[in-house]
């Protein structure tokens, strides 16, 4: 697997990352047991960046990261989040920090966070009282590097005045695109990016099915415009030329949306999630592919802006 630094002054870590939330939130029920061992079928392909969160489980998952790594902790890079509430409102006062880093270290069995996110901007806080929590934390030995989540551009100037931010983390796929207007920022800082649903939630994966046959919970039943009716067929059809284009590299869809993201920059690191390990290996197999010019053209032609339909109900975040 070949390596990639997250920005100027954060981690080497694998060109492909992998994300855990499916295993405790939005996703359905999963194999706990199954889950272990595609964790670490992750570490045995060259998987060095497992990402997780507070808020997946409330803990639960945290403990099953930190389960499934325990025989390899010291080559690995483990990245969690704080910032929410149970009531899915924001909490991101410096008292707050402190204890759920603190409950995190626990949960994972750590000594130290590799990478701490503040998971969603919070409006209450001022985002320098947050990088000043954390550049605290990591003058204390607790983390060592401090991520940003859907942050926009005055944000991430004003956090990284205060404590350097080492990456970026938000939604970015060829279904989704509008995060690219963050990039001249976080090169111009030196920060990296961690793309998380690469995949476009599955739909990239070429095995889809409508809205109404996943199961209650699972945030593709209702949430999500893309797999409503009128958009559902046209992001169909979308993913049909993707898997044309795919076929003739010898390829499936994921791959090509995973090498396609690899191939818009060097500090890009895509983090699929998925609870099965032969997905897990074609997703990993994603790192070989070479995309050719005329490739990324073709992908633009299919889809010149993203998706058909937002990523959320009303829109996706406003970055400030």
């Amino acid at each position: 697997m070949q390596k990639r630094r997250l920005g100027r002054n954060g981690p080497e870590v694998s060109a492909i990352g992998y994300g855990a939330m499916g295993f405790h939130l939005a996703y359905g029920s999963a194999d706990t047991q199954g889950g272990l061992d595609v964790i670490r079928r992750a570490y045995d392909l060259g998987v060095t960046l497992f990402d997780t969160a507070e808020l997946y489980g409330w803990g639960e998952n945290e403990k099953f990261i930190g389960e499934a790594t325990r025989g390899f902790r010291d080559d690995i890079v483990i990245a969690t989040k704080f910032g929410f509430t149970r009531s899915y409102g924001t909490d991101s006062r410096p008292e707050h920090i402190r204890q759920v880093t603190e409950n995190s270290l626990s949960n994972l069995g750590v000594e130290i966070i590799d990478i701490l996110y503040q998971h969603r901007v919070d409006p209450n806080v001022p985002i320098e009282d947050v990088a000043g929590t954390v550049k605290d934390l990591i003058a204390e030995g607790k983390v060592k590097h401090f991520g940003l989540s859907e942050a926009g551009p005055q944000t991430i100037r004003r956090a990284h005045a205060v404590q350097p931010v080492a990456m970026l983390q938000t939604e970015y796929s060829v279904f989704e695109r509008d995060v690219e207007t963050l990039f001249p920022t976080l090169r111009e800082l030196g920060i990296g990016f961690v793309a998380y649903s690469p995949l476009g939630r599955g739909f990239l994966t070429g095995a889809v099915k409508p809205a109404t046959e996943y199961e209650q919970g699972d945030m593709r039943n209702g949430m999500d415009p893309r797999w409503q009716p009128g958009n559902f067929e046209r992001n169909m059809d979308a993913v049909r030329q993707l898997g044309e284009l795919a076929a003739s590299k010898g390829a499936t869809v994921a791959q090509l949306a995973l090498a396609w993201l690899l191939a818009q920059s060097e500090d890009i690191v895509p983090i699929p999630g998925t609870r099965r390990i032969e997905r897990l290996e074609e997703n990993v197999g994603a790192a070989d592919l070479a995309l050719t010019e005329a490739d990324l053209a073709r992908v633009q032609e299919i889809l010149p802006s993203g998706s058909f339909g937002d990523r959320y109900q009303g829109g996706g975040p406003q970055w400030i």
